[in-house]
Order: structure tokens, then C-alpha cells, then sequence
């Protein structure tokens, strides 16, 4: 027979393990669409080989249309008044569950040979009804946290929970995946393993059939060379890529179904907000209060530092593993080896903020950071590839290990600003520091892609030579793009920390005192 559950006050099965669990199942089940992001631009690049100026632009569209539809379907739940058997939230999350099952492929159609024009289309359109199904599951599971349970300590269990399963959900796409989808190509003895590769404009089959550095022809289980730079031809499985996206469908959605079934709502859902309060909103007045708030605008800054330059390194670094280390199956284990220190820092930055403080710590994690881009500057100059790897990889560990102190601590420091913002000026304006903080951010996420894929095409990459064609030159040049997408990120980190953020351990003490002095004689 088994043992009944214990209950609460509510008659509620007492919150526990299993609530967590299915919280962060919930947030592995996001990851598993949100971490095919960094391959769309490698896709739509170099197997669909659209030109990096049309990407550019189509990007910003849809990374428009990303900022807009938070709010949009976030105000849709909040105005829905159908009565669920299931609950609102939990209804809105099983259907952009179920949309992801096909919506995380649907960016991802294979049509290489398709019209410019028939391929901007498949993009843009495929990418909208993606978002839109991520967002109608996200938004309303980020609004989970707040029905689940109203205990603060409670509630900071569940994030904590919710930052493991978007960890495992990210490691295991961004790892397995590059292994999945890219091919090393070897000779089979005859001339049909040519219809895998997509000649580049310029270049003949005949070119692919001898060994370009010796002229000779190749026997059976030779790598294929590439003509341009001698390395051995690494090509992306586009179709494979596809069907990848819906395995990961599949799987997201079966995290999902074990967080439905799995966690107990405890709280009205007519008392929690899936979307922005609905009061008018005046951007130019709020602009003003947002840029007098210091450490609000230091700590923005910091969080734009990452993702235009880390997170917007993600297509050159994946062009650079295939044409310049020529190893971009591999290329998700070098990038978890490098961030794995990131994690270190978990279980112990508690005691490092209560020692030390938010600000300092942080500061020290942007210097290391710094360090560590400088170090990949380095890699560049090294002519002995492996050698190059060695110290691209140091470089990334100290990058990493400084980026772990800043993600643990960066929502807390901007909670001491919404602080700051009441300590200064009387008022809180919570709604308004959030929001900007997360327009600036979604900004961030918008502009960088877009312009490094205007860099690379600076650089020297042509579109329709994909991975094979691109010139010894231009491979180099991606190694030096990614250095310094890295040292720009550790920079902008730096000064938004360092030099603008004006919160450090003593001022933190001082605010927090007056604030709780001023409340007690209210």
C-alpha cells in the first residue's frame, strides 16, 4: 500500500524533492529547443550558405520579433479567463510543449538548393512559430515559481533548481550535438561520397578526388582535403540537423509531461502575472530614472559585455573548430572544458559574497576574465595548431572561471539596485529597472550575432564556399575574431562592474541599514 502523501495547512501535499524535480525538469525541457539557438546562424550559414549581409538583417527580425512576443503572449495568459481542468499555466505550457515537438526543427528545414528568396522565408518563418511555442511554454513556467509555493526560502530552492536543469539542459545539446552533425570526410573508393559534400562556387569534383598537397590520388580511408587550405574537409549534415531538432523536441517534451504531472500549484492563479503590469508606461521618463540609477546601468552593461561578446562568439568559434583546428565535432567538449570552472564556483559563492561582497568579487571574476582574453590573443600568433588549441583552451578556463563569480551573483546585483534606486531617490521602481535591464539585455542578444556575422564577412568569409572553400586567411582571421568577441566581453564586463557599479560591501551595509530604519518608522 502506499504511504500517503504529507500534507500542509492547505491540504496541499507538502512542498519537497518532487516539486523540485519537475521544476527543473520544466527548465531542461526549455533548453532542450533553447540550446539549438547557437546552431541556427551555423546552419543558415554554412549548409544553407545564405550570404552574411542577408543574415545579418534577417536575424535583427526576428530578434525583434523575440522582444515583442514576451510581452504579447504573456498579456494573452494573463487576459485568459477559460477555466482550465488542468490550470491556465499549466495548460498554456502543454501546448508550446507540444508546439516545440516540431517548432525546434522547424528552423531547421533542408533546402540547400532552394532560391535565396524561398530560403529567407523557410528562416524567418520557421524561427517565429519557434519562438512563438517557446514562448507560450516559458513564459508561463517562469511564473510556475511564484504558484508553486509563497515561502521565500522555498521559492529560492526552486531557482536553484530551475539553474541545475537549465545547466543539463544545455551541456547535453551543445556537447552531443556538434559530435552528431558534423562529418569528417575520408575517400570510399569511388566518387560517390562527393554527393555529400556541396562543391564550392570555383572548385571541381576532379579537385576532391587527389591530394592537393601531393598531387597524387587517394586510396581508400584517405582524409579528403580541402584544395584551399590542405586540412582534412569537415562538412554540417543539414538533414541531420533536422532530425536532431526533433529528437530534442521529443525529449523536451517529455521533461515537460514529468514536470505537469510531478509539481503541486499551492497559490490562486489569478494572484500571479504571466506578463508586465499593464500600468502606461512612459520610456522617455523611465529611460531618465533608469540611467540616473548607477548600479543599475553598471550591471546592464556588464550583462550586455556577455552576450555581445561571449555569447555572440558562438558562429565564429564553431567556423574557426571546422576550417582552422579542423575538429568542429569536438568542438562542444573543448567549450565545456573551458566553462566547466564556471560551476566550481556554485556551492561556494555564498561564502565568498558574505566575505568579500557582490561588487569585489565580481570585480576580481572580470579581471580573471580579462586575463583570460588576453591569453587567447595569444593562440593566434602560434603557428603549431595543437599548441594554438593548448593555449586557446587556458584561455578560455580563466575566462570561464572569472564568468563563473559574475552569473552566480548578477540578478543579485541588480536586486541591490532596485535597493539602491529606493536608498537615493525614494523610490523603488522595480518594474522599470527590470524591464529596461531585460530590453537592453534582449538588445544585446539582437545586435551581437548580427554584427559578428558582418565581421566574418569583413574578414573574408564567402558564404558559398561554406567550411570546404574558405581560404587559409580567412580561417586565421576567425581565430583572431573570437579573441577579441572574448577580450571585448571581459572589457565591457570590467568597466560595468569596476568602474560604474558604486554598490561595494560597506556602501551595501549602509543601504541596507538606512533602508530598514526608514521602514521601521513607517
Amino acid at each position: 500500500m502506499a504511504k500517503a502523501p504529507k500534507l500542509d495547512a492547505k491540504g496541499y501535499p507538502k512542498f519537497g524533492i518532487r516539486d523540485k524535480l519537475a521544476y527543473a525538469a520544466g527548465d531542461l525541457g526549455c533548453n532542450m529547443s533553447f540550446a539549438l539557438k547557437g546552431t541556427v546562424q551555423t546552419f543558415w550559414l554554412v549548409y544553407m550558405m545564405l550570404e552574411t549581409g542577408l543574415l545579418s538583417i534577417l536575424l535583427l527580425l526576428v530578434q525583434i520579433w523575440d522582444a515583442v512576443n514576451d510581452p504579447l503572449i504573456g498579456s494573452m495568459i494573463d487576459n485568459d479567463k477559460h477555466n482550465y481542468k488542468r490550470g491556465k499555466f499549466k495548460q498554456y505550457i502543454f501546448i508550446g510543449a507540444c508546439g516545440l515537438l516540431v517548432g525546434g526543427a522547424a528552423v531547421f528545414l533542408p533546402f540547400p538548393n532552394a532560391p535565396v528568396v524561398i530560403k529567407a522565408i523557410l528562416f524567418v518563418f520557421g524561427y517565429i512559430i519557434w519562438d512563438a511555442f517557446y514562448t507560450v511554454a516559458n513564459v508561463p513556467y517562469g511564473s510556475m515559481l511564484s504558484l508553486v509555493t509563497e515561502d521565500v526560502g522555498e521559492r529560492a530552492q526552486l531557482s536553484t533548481w530551475r539553474s541545475i536543469g537549465s545547466m543539463i539542459g544545455n551541456i547535453l545539446p551543445n556537447v552531443i550535438l556538434p559530435m552528431l552533425i558534423w562529418n569528417k570526410v575520408t575517400y570510399d573508393g569511388t566518387d560517390s561520397f562527393l554527393d555529400k559534400i556541396v562543391i564550392p562556387e570555383g572548385f571541381t569534383r576532379e579537385q576532391f578526388l587527389s591530394n592537393p598537397l601531393t598531387g597524387e590520388a587517394y586510396a581508400i580511408g584517405d582524409k579528403v582535403l580541402s584544395p584551399e587550405t590542405g586540412k582534412q574537409v569537415e562538412i554540417l549534415l543539414g538533414e541531420r540537423v533536422f532530425w536532431a531538432a526533433l529528437i530534442m523536441g521529443v525529449l523536451g517534451f517529455l521533461a515537460f509531461m514529468f514536470m505537469l504531472k510531478n509539481i503541486t500549484v499551492r497559490v490562486d492563479e489569478s494572484t500571479v502575472k504571466a506578463g508586465e503590469e499593464g500600468a502606461k508606461f512612459n520610456i522617455i521618463k523611465s529611460f531618465g530614472n533608469f540611467m540616473r540609477n548607477r548600479p543599475a546601468v553598471g550591471a546592464t552593461l556588464a550583462a550586455m559585455g556577455m552576450f555581445l561578446g561571449m555569447n555572440s562568439a558562438t558562429t565564429a568559434n564553431t567556423i574557426m573548430f571546422a576550417t582552422y583546428f579542423n575538429m568542429a565535432s569536438m568542438s562542444g567538449v573543448v567549450q565545456m572544458i573551458g566553462f566547466l570552472p564556471m560551476f566550481i564556483f556554485m556551492p561556494f559563492i555564498t561564502k565568498i559574497v558574505k566575505k568579500f561582497g557582490k561588487k569585489e568579487a565580481s570585480v576580481v571574476g572580470t579581471l580573471v576574465s580579462l586575463v583570460g582574453g588576453v591569453v587567447m590573443l595569444i593562440f593566434p600568433t602560434i603557428e603549431n595548431v595543437s599548441a594554438a588549441l593548448v593555449v586557446y583552451l587556458i584561455g578560455l578556463v580563466l575566462f570561464g572561471m572569472g564568468m563563473g563569480v559574475y552569473t552566480c551573483v548578477s540578478w543579485a546585483l541588480m536586486g541591490d539596485a532596485i535597493d539602491y534606486n529606493e536608498w537615493k531617490f525614494g523610490t523603488r521602481e522595480e518594474g522599470t529597472v527590470y524591464s529596461l535591464h531585460s530590453f537592453f539585455r534582449k538588445l544585446a542578444q539582437g545586435i551581437g550575432p548580427s554584427m559578428v556575422l558582418l565581421l566574418m564577412g569583413a574578414l573574408g568569409y564567402v558564404s558559398s564556399l561554406g567550411t570546404i572553400g574558405q581560404s587559409a586567411q580567412t580561417s586565421h582571421n576567425m581565430c583572431w575574431l573570437v579573441a577579441g568577441l572574448y577580450v571585448f566581453s571581459a572589457v565591457l564586463q570590467f568597466i560595468g562592474i569596476a568602474v560604474i557599479y558604486n554598490i561595494d560591501k560597506k556602501t551595501l551595509e549602509t543601504m541596507s541599514e538606512e533602508l530598514a530604519a526608514r521602514k521601521a518608522q513607517q
